[in-house]
């Protein structure tokens, strides 16, 4: 028996998450199923992150067991011929036995995209939010600097959250813009359900000019979903990586190394 980690890349736009649903096709549910087609064996993966319905993904980390002989390295190429084109594995690789993606300390990083001009724009669609006011690049950034470091995050999570603290560290937090693409970019220890996206609604009303940046250390404190801004649409939020510490593998290479 050997556990195997994947890095998995997806364009969420067709999938109800992560998360197995019992109404819907999910990432999870297609990577059990072709895994166990191509291994001959049940296989069920476990997600170091799991995203919501529409959420995209550049390199969530996802772990199995197995004790099918073909090598760790090279399950990835031939579970790329059997995924659908939106879901691409780009890397695999056999771990330690006793490694879990969501039981050891790491860091997630976060885009949320916001296409901001007059008229939208087809091409992209998909993976970004569309808004057409103009958007103050450095209000906003004041704004976000308010939220790094350790805090509280209540007022950032959605009420049907069941979380035992929502006390959360943001390392980083930048705003910036490039050919009217504004990309919020968030790393922290750990973030609540659909607290990117709030973030990231709160922040669109600040450089809208509906809210001052001051206000977000009001927000914080408030510790109260009501005083922070709209959740933002999945489809302008992309998970970028996930970085393990000291995390080696069975050829003492480092994969990550904070």
């Amino acid at each position: 028996m050997k556990r195997v980690m994947l890095i998995v890349a997806y364009d969420g736009t067709e999938y109800c998450g992560w998360q197995i649903q019992p109404n819907g096709e999910t990432i999870e549910g297609v990577l059990n199923r072709e895994l166990t087609h191509l291994l001959g064996e049940k296989i069920v993966v476990t997600g170091a992150s799991r995203t919501d319905a529409g959420v995209h993904s550049c390199g969530n980390v996802a772990v199995f067991d197995t004790s099918a002989r073909m090598p760790a390295e090279k399950i990835s190429y031939a579970l790329n011929q059997r995924l659908p084109e939106d879901i691409v594995v780009q890397f695999s690789g056999e771990v330690p036995a006793d490694f879990h993606p969501r039981h050891c300390h790491s860091r997630k990083t976060y885009e949320y995209r916001i296409l901001n001009r007059e008229f939208r724009d087809p091409n992209r669609r998909k993976n970004t939010h569309f808004y057409y006011r103009h958007l103050d690049i450095e209000a906003m950034q004041k704004a976000a600097e308010y939220l790094v470091g350790e805090h509280d995050f209540k007022s950032f999570c959605s009420i049907r959250a069941e979380v035992e603290s929502t006390i959360r560290t943001i390392y980083e937090l930048k705003v910036s813009e490039e050919n009217e693409l504004i990309t919020i970019r968030i790393t922290g220890s750990g973030f609540l359900y659909n607290m990117v996206r709030i973030i990231a609604g709160t922040l669109i009303q600040v450089g809208a000019g509906e809210r001052s940046p001051q206000e977000m250390k009001e927000i914080l404190e408030a510790k109260n979903r009501e005083s922070a801004g709209p959740t933002a649409p999945a489809k302008g939020l992309t998970m970028i990586g996930i970085e393990f510490e000291k995390f080696l593998d069975t050829h003492g290479s480092v994969y990550y190394n904070i």
